[in-house]
């Protein structure tokens, strides 16, 4: 055996007419003659190694003959040797295929073929429900010799070798059906003669424990199909939506030539890949007698059908998750439904595509996720969970849970709207140290450092300040912003504190864009749904999902809330979407994190709602000027350019308990006329500053015992501070926009 493996890798000994160490020539019949008779090729090995000494005498001509004879050989003495490593056992590694087994199919709002949700385990698929025109057809290309080898085929090694060395190439491979059910098994392709052995030697053993249909079996079972079909039961479903005893002839050609190479000859490949792969296949089973050439005619002629790849990996999944938690793992893993999803598949390639045109621009590795709502029904028009649009475990749009930042702040000036406190309010940032206990305090800080003294609330949503949001959440109290977080469906940490008016605490994508659809949807929380209805095909039944709509902020703060988050658009930390601020009716609020690891925007119009996400898997910085701003706000302008053309453009409605009022910008308080630099601002009813010098309202006269009466007159001073009946935006009117905007604060 040495003397061969000097032969193999010692050209400069092997040059001297194939001479061992001790300088005596070695002749060929003298190897095959080392070689036991179970493992010699019937023809003789001299034969097939004689043809190969036709060849030029190069030595690594010679290396290879002598290397076709080590394997052979080194094979034989590892059989003699005793049994391999992992020959035994019972074959059946996964469950019986269940008879019944379907997929889930996917259609988009509009009946547009969305994906598939197939079974996610592996399951065995015994030899009589594998079609034997595939068993014929995948031996034919891969051990046509297999019924007649045992694990190994010197032959079949000769004639690779002759096909390598006239092309000058590696043209053809030598392994067996045996030998590359036991590499798999192995999981180790390191190309060193020492595994290449072990590897002859275990299917040798192979042979002997199991019968040839036990092998072929356990191959069909185990061997790669590509695109992650691992076996022929998932292969037949990914590619044909099939169990396997169902599959065509036309379909087996199709698998029969994928193990050569699954990266390339999978059904899903190119069409020029899979159509030669698959006439390789009918040529060669043509040479073998097992079809006629007319038949073979017909195969070209009757292409099979390949089922259309899924769409949207991370929107498919989160059905999958909410299929689950409805029905039962064991239910969706059955399948049999047929989902009409709440998708717009149009809006869905168009969110794929400027999450990629967006992410890919910026750097390496970065990655992102944008999901899109319609606000009044919660229903999830698009959902990417991955930059590239591949299919991962990490779904960045439904799971991945990341801190918001400042895009948490809506949240609490919402809530301080609620219990009174008003838009032209004035607040000092000037920062404040809060004790935190054990004699530690904290005093926060605004973006770089910066303060501007006094500003009113509007200004600082909009140039997002965090000093002024703590000082404000310091007011409204922690266990009012968690409660009314949860009612949003956010599940903030109340020993968190005055930390979470800068987003500490972590959320998923879907649900921040969830807790903003009452801003912009008049108070009415909507559940995020990405399910309409779904119909059993077993049971020939409908079941609705219909919207699930709760009322957790008065129309008139939401009103009031989202002419605030306008003017972040404006003139605040998203200044970039003026232009489109000026085109469309909107609102916005960007999030930055600490270090910038995070950058988020949350906008909406009227009928659209999206939430942008972009930042590293592992979280790192991202470098100067990775803001909310600069970089999420871009890709969400990309989409919603796009998006808000399929909506006719709308407004939001103005309650009737919202009013407006001239403000003095000094005070915030009601502004004479006159008054220097005074803007329009909306109030809750109730909460407007009033005018000092306005005259009571005369009390009601009593109301006649007919009924019949005419409607009161408006005092004068009360139709000033009543909102001009063409006012139904809830941004302050161009011509007075508001105070002076001063410098951003934290994007």
């Amino acid at each position: 055996m040495k003397q061969i493996l000097d032969l193999c890798f010692f050209p400069a000994v092997a040059g001297r007419e194939c001479r061992g160490h001790g300088g005596d020539a070695i002749g060929h019949n003298e190897l095959e003659a080392a070689v036991p008779p179970s493992a010699r090729c019937p023809e003789g090995a001299s034969a097939a190694v004689n043809r190969a000494t036709r060849l030029p005498n190069r030595p690594w001509v010679r290396c290879a003959r002598c290397l076709v004879l080590a394997v052979g050989l080194g094979a034989a003495l590892g059989a003699a040797q005793g049994p391999a490593p992992g020959a035994g056992g019972g074959i059946a590694t996964f469950p019986p295929l269940p008879q019944g087994q379907m997929s889930i199919i996917v259609n988009d709002s509009q009946g547009r073929f969305v994906g598939r949700i197939l079974p996610q385990n592996r399951y065995w698929v015994t030899l009589d429900r594998i079609p034997a025109f595939l068993q014929q057809a995948l031996l034919a290309v891969e051990d046509a010799r297999f019924y007649e080898h045992g694990g190994i085929d010197l032959r079949g090694i000769a004639r690779a070798f002759l096909k390598d060395v006239t092309k000058g190439r590696m043209a053809e491979g030598g392994s067996t059906i045996t030998q590359q059910l036991v590499k798999n098994q192995l999981q180790d392709s390191a190309p060193t003669l020492d595994r290449k052995l072990r590897e002859a030697r275990m299917a040798m053993d192979y042979e002997k424990k199991y019968t040839k249909q036990q092998i072929l079996e356990m191959y069909f079972n185990d061997i790669y199909f590509g695109n992650g079909a691992n076996g022929i039961a998932q292969a037949a479903r990914l590619y044909f939506d099939k169990t396997p005893d169902q599959l065509t002839p036309g379909e087996c050609l199709l698998l029969a030539g994928v193990p050569k190479n699954p990266g390339r000859y999978n059904p899903f490949g190119t069409p020029a890949d899979v159509g030669g792969r698959r006439d390789v296949v009918l040529k060669r089973m043509v040479e073998l007698n097992l079809i006629t050439p007319a038949q073979r005619q017909e195969f070209w002629a009757n292409p099979a059908r390949v089922q259309a790849r899924s769409q949207a990996p991370q929107y498919l999944a989160a059905i999958r998750a909410q299929l689950t938690d409805r029905f039962g793992a064991e239910a969706v893993e059955q399948g049999g439904l047929d989902v009409t999803a709440a998708m717009d598949l149009n809006l869905q390639q168009q969110a794929e595509q400027a999450l990629r045109t967006g992410v890919q621009r910026l750097a390496p590795g970065l990655q992102g996720a944008l999901v899109c709502m319609d606000p009044a029904t919660g229903d999830v028009l698009a959902a990417v969970g991955d930059a590239a649009g591949n299919a991962s475990s990490l779904n960045r749009a439904f799971s991945s849970q990341r801190q918001p930042g400042s895009a948490i702040k809506p949240l609490i000036y919402a809530a301080a709207l609620e219990q009174g406190v008003t838009a032209a309010s004035i607040w000092n940032d000037t920062p404040v140290a809060y004790d935190r206990g054990n004699g530690a305090t904290w005093k926060p800080r605004n973006f770089e450092g910066e303060t501007f003294g006094d500003l009113t609330l509007r200004q600082a949503l909009a140039v997002s300040n965090n000093v002024v949001t703590v000082k404000l959440l310091d007011q409204i109290g922690v266990p009012r912003l968690v409660a009314f977080a949860g009612s949003l469906g956010l599940s903030l940490k109340p020993e968190s504190g005055l930390s979470l008016a800068l987003g500490t605490d972590d959320v998923t994508l879907a649900n921040l864009v969830q807790a903003y659809t009452p801003f912009a949807a008049g108070g009415m929380k909507a559940e995020a749904r990405t399910v309409l209805r779904i119909y059993d095909r077993r049971k020939q039944t409908w079941q609705d999902n219909p919207p699930a709509l709760t009322p957790v902020l008065s129309p008139a703060a939401a009103f009031v809330l989202t002419g605030m988050l306008h003017d972040v658009m404006v003139y605040g930390t998203a200044k970039s979407l003026k232009a489109f601020s000026q085109a469309h009716v909107c609102a916005g609020k960007t999030g930055t994190t600490e270090e910038a690891k995070d950058a988020w925007f949350v906008g909406y119009t009227p009928q659209l709602l999206t939430g942008v996400w972009v930042g590293y898997d592992q979280p790192r910085g991202g470098g100067p000027g990775f803001t909310g701003g600069a970089i999420a706000a871009p890709i969400w302008q990309r989409f919603m350019a796009r998006a808000v053309t399929t909506r006719p453009e709308a407004d939001f409605p103005r309650p009737a308990d919202v009013v407006t009022v001239s403000v003095d910008p000094a005070t915030g308080q009601f502004a004479p006329p006159n008054t220097a630099n005074a803007y329009l601002e909306n109030f809750i009813a109730g909460t407007e500053p009033k005018d000092p010098n306005a005259v009571p309202p005369a009390a009601p006269e009593p109301v006649p015992a007919s009924g019949d009466t005419a409607a009161p007159a408006v005092p004068a001073a009360q139709a000033a501070q009543a909102a001009p009946a063409a006012q139904t935006s809830p941004a302050a009117p161009a011509a007075q926009a508001g105070p002076a905007a001063p410098p951003a604060s934290a994007p």
